[in-house]
């Protein structure tokens, strides 16, 4: 089963995946982007006000496809749980509102950023969605970067909504203006429930 947990920076995503990684020791627990020299590449064109967006967006993809064939695949083909720490519905929240405007591709961004993924990458079984307004996420981010800010962030939480609204079926919502410790608790309850009806 891959399981993936999706949010705006500061909704409390990797707290919860920390979490989790000490209940399910025998899973893989893993995130994009990846500690690999492609999300190296990403790091640095996140860091860079100026990158251009679809340049950033096929950063993006290449670390999302060797993710694929050297962690997540592997993986799933032992027949173990994957926990990742964002996947594909990030770049298509994130990288769409990045190219909503720029001209740089015609149409929906969020429909192209899909097609590029459509033909390579695996969906999700499940994905676990903390939802926290873009207000909140911007001050608990800090806004290091230039992801972490409430106008940028609102887009994000909207193309979010879409995916959320195309699959209902894959999406559960967590309610991540809670406490710490609240949203920790229904993200693991959630998460034995998916796996359990797996």
């Amino acid at each position: 089963m891959l399981l993936t947990l999706e949010g705006l920076d500061g909704s409390g995503k990797t707290t919860a995946w920390e979490a989790l990684s000490r209940a399910y020791p025998d899973a893989t627990f893993t995130r994009e982007p990846t500690d690999s020299w492609y999300g190296d590449a990403v790091a640095r064109s996140m860091g860079d006000a100026d990158a251009d967006p679809l340049a950033e967006l096929f950063l993006f993809t290449a670390d999302h496809a060797d993710h694929l064939s050297r962690v997540v695949r592997p993986a799933l083909a032992r027949g173990e749980l994957v926990v990742s720490d964002r996947y594909s519905d990030s770049r298509i929240a994130y990288q769409a509102a990045s190219l909503s405007g720029s001209g740089l591709v015609d149409g929906d961004p969020v429909a192209y950023v899909r097609t590029v993924h459509r033909a390579f990458s695996r969906p999700p079984d499940a994905t676990i969605y903390l939802d926290v307004d873009p207000e909140t996420a911007a001050a608990r981010a800090g806004a290091t970067n230039k992801f972490e800010h409430t106008t940028y962030l609102e887009a994000v939480r909207e193309n979010y909504e879409r995916l959320i609204d195309d699959d209902p079926d894959r999406f559960v919502r967590v309610d991540a203006t809670q406490s710490e410790a609240a949203v920790v608790e229904a993200v693991r309850t959630h998460v034995e429930r998916l796996t359990a009806e797996s």
